[in-house]
C-alpha cells in the first residue's frame, strides 16, 4: 500500500513539473523511420523539433539511406540545424539484421557509416552527432531462441568496427540491444557493454493498453523491469569502459500515457551510475495517432 501511495504521488508530481529535476546529461530520445517520407511534409522537420521540445527529448536519431539523394541530404542537412539550434542531438540511424556477419553484409554496413561520415565533412556546421545502431540479427531463424547467443561475437565484432570509423570522424555510436543480450554469462556481458559506449535496451511490451490495470500499476511494472535488467546487465562488471544504458519503451504500449512512464524510469534509475536515460519508439507512431 505504501508503495502505491507513494507511485501515484510521484507521478502526480511528475505530470506537473515536465522533465524538471532530471540529472545533466540524462538522454531523452526518440526514433525517426523513414525519414525521406517523415520529412516530405510540409514544415515536417519544425514539426519534430517542436514535438521534441514539448516531450522533453534532446536526442533524436533519424534513419539515413546509404547514399541519400540531393533533395534527402538537404532535408537531413536543414533537419540537423534546426534540430541542433534547440541543443538536440542528431544522431544517424542505420538498421540491418545482417550487418553482423563478416564479409559482404558487414562491408554494407561499414560503408553507410562512412557515408554518414561523408555527410559530415560537406555539412561541417551542422553535422551528425552520432551513429545509432539498430543490429537484429536475433531476428534470423538460425539466431531464434532464448538461450542462443551464437551470433554475439560477430555483432560484438560489428559494433567495435563501426566505432572504429565512428569515433575518428568526432562521432559517437549508441547501439539497440535486446533483454536477451543480458541473459549471456559475465564473459559474454562484459563483451557486449565494452563495445561501444552507449547501448539502448529494448523493454517492450510489459503492459497494453486496456489491460485493466491502473497507471500505477503500469509505472512500478515499468520501474521494476528497467532496475531488473540494468542490475542483471552490470552483474559482477566493473571498469570505465562500460557502457551506460538507456531504457526504451514504446507507444504502442502505452499510448497516452507513455511520457508518464518515461518519467517514472528517470525517478527510479537516476541515481544509478549506469543508467544514461530513456528513449521512446517512436516519433512515426505519434505521427500516425496525430
Amino acid at each position: 500500500m505504501k508503495i502505491w501511495i507513494f507511485c501515484s504521488v510521484l507521478l502526480a508530481a511528475l505530470s506537473f513539473s515536465g522533465f524538471a529535476g532530471t540529472a545533466p546529461g540524462t538522454v531523452h530520445g526518440v526514433w525517426v523511420w523513414k525519414s525521406p517520407t517523415v520529412l516530405a511534409a510540409p514544415r515536417a522537420a519544425e514539426a519534430l523539433s517542436d514535438f521534441c521540445k514539448s516531450e522533453g527529448i534532446n536526442e533524436v536519431y533519424v534513419s539515413v539511406s546509404e547514399r541519400s539523394a540531393a533533395s534527402e541530404d538537404r532535408r537531413l542537412d536543414r533537419l540537423v540545424a534546426l534540430l541542433h539550434r534547440s541543443s538536440i542531438r542528431v544522431e544517424a540511424l542505420l538498421s540491418s539484421v545482417d550487418g553482423d556477419e563478416p564479409g559482404k553484409h558487414r562491408e554494407t554496413l561499414l560503408r553507410h557509416v562512412r557515408e554518414v561520415v561523408l555527410f559530415n565533412q560537406k555539412h561541417a556546421a551542422d553535422r551528425f552527432d552520432g551513429v545509432h545502431l539498430d543490429l537484429e540479427p536475433q531476428q534470423r531463424p538460425e539466431n531464434k531462441g532464448a538461450g542462443n547467443l551464437r551470433f554475439l561475437p560477430d555483432l560484438v565484432d560489428a559494433f567495435r568496427a563501426v566505432r572504429e570509423v565512428a569515433e575518428p570522424a568526432g562521432m559517437t555510436v549508441n547501439a539497440d540491444i535486446q533483454t536477451k543480450l543480458l541473459k549471456g554469462d559475465i564473459g559474454e556481458r562484459r563483451m557486449l557493454l565494452s563495445a561501444v559506449p552507449r547501448v539502448t535496451l529494448m523493454i517492450y511490451e510489459l503492459s497494453r493498453p486496456g489491460d485493466g490495470q491502473r497507471v500505477e500499476q503500469k509505472a512500478e511494472k515499468a520501474e521494476q523491469a528497467s532496475q531488473k535488467f540494468l542490475d542483471m546487465a552490470y552483474d559482477g562488471l566493473s571498469g570505465r569502459n562500460l557502457a551506460k544504458m538507456a531504457i526504451a519503451l514504446r507507444t504502442p504500449d502505452y499510448i497516452e500515457l507513455l511520457p508518464q512512464m518515461l518519467r517514472a524510469l528517470d525517478a527510479a534509475n537516476g541515481a544509478n551510475p549506469h543508467y544514461l536515460g530513456w528513449a521512446r519508439h517512436s516519433y512515426n507512431d505519434y505521427l500516425m495517432r496525430n
